[in-house]
């Protein structure tokens, strides 16, 4: 049978299939009558054969992918997952979040160099032109001059106990906010994921060049430190599930594109959650630790606190490498057979 034959004779039952798709998702599969459930089992086995003969016969990527969009919805809802179990959140916390950011530690060192770029570009526009201030720097900085805002924290007349708590709210949403379109974006095959990453880096850094210009380096480390290393590591794996999708679009590896798509879709989505873990950490830091200036805490205790914290990350995300550098230790022949 030629391809447009078999296109017009089996287009009758995939269109059927795809209405009991339309009502079960919309209604759920209870709405649907006996013999309609029969039927969805039937036409679902059905449209898959149909899905393997236009493969096998290399038809148009179009038909091809139509038919792997049913298919896979039929697969959904015929085999649903079950509802995730506290301790199955804690295994991927634990292990399978370390497991997989070490499996796309590529994607992840893109984004930290991203940012990074963003930071040096932020530092050296402000210290080779002030006036790019108001381009630069954070609208609600603008007008902080960073030594009245010092003496001020020390003097004890600096932000209230309810202007820090609105500010700490408002970084916090904010950052989840910006990790969540580094994520979202990714869709524009990465571009606005890169471009977010960097933007983000160049407003920390316009902003540490004004503090340092007015000799508050250390003041700002101290501050931006505690909280920032757990809260920029999370965008920056944010941008990498970013970029995971992004490779779903343009490296299919062989896979129709909307197959591709969907399954890098999840493993980006796993990073996404992985991060609310230092997002909840960092919020913690940035309303105590972070808010608490010199000289009630020097700048050397918050900056060997950051490290500390930092170093706690790392091993954290990093815990996958060492698992497996203590296997490949102990194996006998030194493989590293796990």
């Amino acid at each position: 049978m030629e391809m447009p034959e078999f296109i017009e004779a089996r287009r009758p039952r995939w269109q059927q299939l795809e209405a009991l798709l339309d009502k079960a998702e919309e209604h759920s599969l209870r709405a649907l009558q006996l013999e309609e459930a029969r039927s969805l089992g039937k036409l679902y086995r059905a449209v898959s054969s149909d899905l393997l003969w236009v493969r096998a016969r290399g038809g148009s990527a179009d038909v091809s992918e139509y038919l792997n969009d049913l298919v896979g919805r039929a697969y959904a809802l015929t085999y649903p997952g079950q509802r995730p179990r506290l301790s199955d959140v804690w295994a991927f916390v634990a292990r399978g979040f370390p497991a997989l950011l070490r499996q796309e530690w590529r994607m992840y060192l893109a984004s930290v160099l991203l940012f990074l770029a963003g930071l040096g570009f932020g530092y050296l526009g402000m210290l080779a032109d002030p006036d790019a201030a108001s381009y630069l720097v954070p609208a609600e900085h603008l007008n902080l001059d960073p030594v009245e805002r010092a003496a001020g924290e020390a003097s004890g007349d600096g932000m209230s106990v309810q202007q820090q708590a609105a500010f700490t709210t408002f970084l916090f949403t904010h950052n989840i906010e910006v990790a969540f379109l580094a994520f979202a974006l990714g869709i524009t095959v990465g571009v606005g994921t890169a471009l977010m990453l960097f933007f983000n880096g160049l407003m920390l850094g316009a902003l540490a060049q004004v503090y340092t210009a007015k000799g508050m380096a250390g003041w700002f480390w101290a501050w931006i430190l505690p909280h920032g290393i757990p809260e920029i590591t999370a965008i920056c794996i944010a941008g990498a599930a970013g970029f995971v999708i992004a490779r779903g679009q343009v490296a299919p590896r062989g896979l129709p594109r909307g197959m591709a798509l969907r399954q890098e879709a999840v493993r980006a989505v796993k990073l996404l959650f992985g991060t609310l873990v230092l997002f909840v950490l960092a919020g913690f830091i940035e309303g105590t630790i972070s808010q608490i200036h010199p000289p009630k805490l020097s700048v050397l205790f918050k900056v060997s606190f950051a490290l500390t914290v930092g170093l706690g990350v790392y091993a954290y995300l990093c815990s996958d490498w060492m698992r497996g550098a203590r296997a490949d230790s102990a194996s006998p022949d030194g493989s590293g057979a796990r």
